[in-house]
């Protein structure tokens, strides 16, 4: 693989820093100048179905009998120490204008890491135990994320980072910026679970008597470590729990039966003819999974993705890692997205912030118990 011997010094200590795979890049480059790796195969096999009503369980309704047995039963697993908080905090750092979120200022000079990271702090004060934290950072929040997390009055999570990869042409040649520079960016969420394997991260977790672990992006505000979550979580006896949500004009991807079987799929994987908004409920990046079931690696599928660079389309290859439910039962339970209980409060871009600061003040001067 010559062709990266010609990158720079600076570039080469990236791509060893943050676990470039130099081999198993050559073989999806190939891939994709062959066409064996496309938009086309990014479209799932088998027929696609909406999932039936019975494939998507509530949130248990506050007082009910339901809602009392799933918060003992979370209560119950978070006072064992059975419970990690994961937050997502790689990516980019572009649609902040390129500046890292996970730092950026949200309310009360509060910044959305500090906010995430707080409020599990707060629960685990009401609790009185220690619930672990994990951080995943990417090449381009590393560096800004870590200092940060040592900066704000919370408990120290354990960081490690996402994975990095090269953007390339639409032929398969590495894409080269206007300053000749090859593109580095971030592969998708789908690194996570080899992140946390090949880290010590998950092995770190373990030692401390985890045994799931509770996903969530730093940008949404709303997705609490919840005991009734958890708990629901823990009562269906499933691997892994995905969070939906109902739709409001949101994109993204969904529960469906493909070819009979219920799993999750994101949105570039339905097929073109089919009606994304016939199902009612999408998917929140907020999940619950069992360790046993990332202990083992998972051959997840490469998306190809076409993103804008310098006004010239460059391929960006990403995996994602709610195709586990491929893979595991999975539970896909809808939650509420606003009010006191809401957990769907995403801010995507500066202008979300206004829109989300009232309610968010409501939540936070609610008690964790």
């Amino acid at each position: 693989m010559t062709y990266l011997a010609g990158l720079d010094p600076g570039t080469q200590e990236i791509l060893e820093h943050f676990g470039f795979d130099a081999e198993q890049f050559d073989a999806l480059r190939k891939a994709v100048a062959a066409g064996t790796l496309s938009p086309a195969t990014n479209v799932v096999s088998g027929e696609v179905q909406v999932p039936l009503p019975s494939d998507v369980s509530r949130l248990p309704e506050a007082g009910s009998r339901a809602w009392d047995d799933a918060r003992d039963a979370g209560l119950a697993a978070l006072r064992d120490g059975r419970i990690a908080h994961v937050v997502l905090a790689g990516g980019m750092a572009t649609r902040f204008g390129g500046v890292v979120k996970a730092v950026v200022e949200v309310l009360d000079g509060r910044s959305f890491l500090d906010i995430s990271l707080g409020e599990t702090a707060r629960l685990s004060e009401a609790l009185a135990v220690e619930i672990p934290v994990a951080v995943m950072t990417s090449f381009a929040t590393d560096a800004v994320v870590r200092a940060h997390a040592a900066e704000i009055a919370v408990p120290k999570p354990i960081a490690f980072s996402q994975f990095v990869s090269l953007r390339l042409e639409p032929t398969g040649a590495l894409f080269t910026d206007d300053e000749g520079q090859v593109s580095l960016y971030a592969p998708g969420h789908g690194d996570l679970f080899d992140a946390l394997r090949g880290s010590g991260t998950l092995s770190a977790l373990e030692s401390m008597g985890v045994e799931h672990l509770v996903i969530v992006n730093v940008d949404n505000l709303g997705a609490r470590l919840d005991p009734v979550v958890i708990g629901a979580h823990l009562l269906a006896g499933r691997p892994f729990t995905v969070e939906v949500a109902a739709k409001d004009g949101d994109t993204g991807g969904a529960p469906a039966r493909v070819g009979g079987t219920l799993r999750l799929v994101e949105g570039p994987c339905f097929p073109p003819t089919f009606d994304q908004d016939s199902i009612p409920v999408f998917n929140t990046n907020t999940a619950l999974v069992t360790v046993d079931a990332i202990r083992t690696p998972t051959e997840l599928s490469w998306l190809y993705l076409e993103k804008l660079v310098d006004g010239r389309p460059a391929v960006q290859l990403e995996r994602l890692y709610h195709e586990l439910s491929a893979f595991v039962p999975t539970t896909y339970l809808e939650v509420p997205r606003r009010g006191q209980t809401g957990r769907f409060m995403p801010v995507k871009v500066p202008a979300d912030l206004g829109r989300v600061r009232p309610e968010l003040e409501e939540i936070l001067r609610l008690p964790r118990l």
